[in-house]
């Protein structure tokens, strides 16, 4: 019997509805083989497909964050050119999970900080906790961190708000 592919379960309807996305991301935990398969439909030419994967590939790396790293030169190039909200706010939770370099912690940081700046409320807040992951044990980074967090819990987005008054404690800590 033949394999469906996974751009083909994640396919049909439109931007509102997760579709399969929490059953893709099962199936790769059981079939991590195909992790490659998912993030290949990151670039699909379906919008639909390609939120839907990502959202896929955030909750499968969630729980087992190494399926990320063979890929990490792809999802960090991704992040900086994809326009897509749904993108950017699964790549902003997933690219903390990496080892990153010294300098390409600093490239997220500078491109975290731009996605504070995004049309989409859920965009910034996934920013603010992905500069809040790449801070925690980062001296560096911390304090200007926790500053960028600060101005969020004053002037952010209610949503900025709600995540910034969550952040601060673990930040401070």
């Amino acid at each position: 019997m033949a394999q469906t592919t996974l751009s083909s379960i994640l396919q049909g309807g439109d931007r509102r509805s997760l579709g399969q996305a929490n059953h893709v991301a099962a199936l790769i935990l059981g079939q991590p083989k195909r992790f490659t398969e998912l993030l290949e439909c990151l670039w699909s030419d379906d919008p639909v497909v390609r939120m839907r994967a990502a959202d896929a590939a955030e909750k499968a790396s969630a729980q087992r964050a190494e399926l990320l790293r063979p890929f990490k030169a792809e999802l960090l190039g991704l992040a900086g050119e994809t326009s897509q909200q749904e993108l950017r706010w699964h790549l902003a939770l997933m690219i903390p999970r990496l080892p990153l370099t010294r300098a390409e912690r600093k490239r997220t940081v500078a491109l975290f900080k731009e996605f504070l700046s995004d049309r989409s409320s859920i965009v910034k807040t996934c920013a603010l906790q992905g500069l809040a992951e790449l801070a925690q044990g980062n001296p560096e980074l911390r304090s200007e961190v926790i500053g960028i967090v600060e101005q969020a819990s004053r002037a952010g987005t209610p949503a900025m708000k709600a995540r910034a008054r969550k952040l601060l404690p673990k930040l401070r800590s």
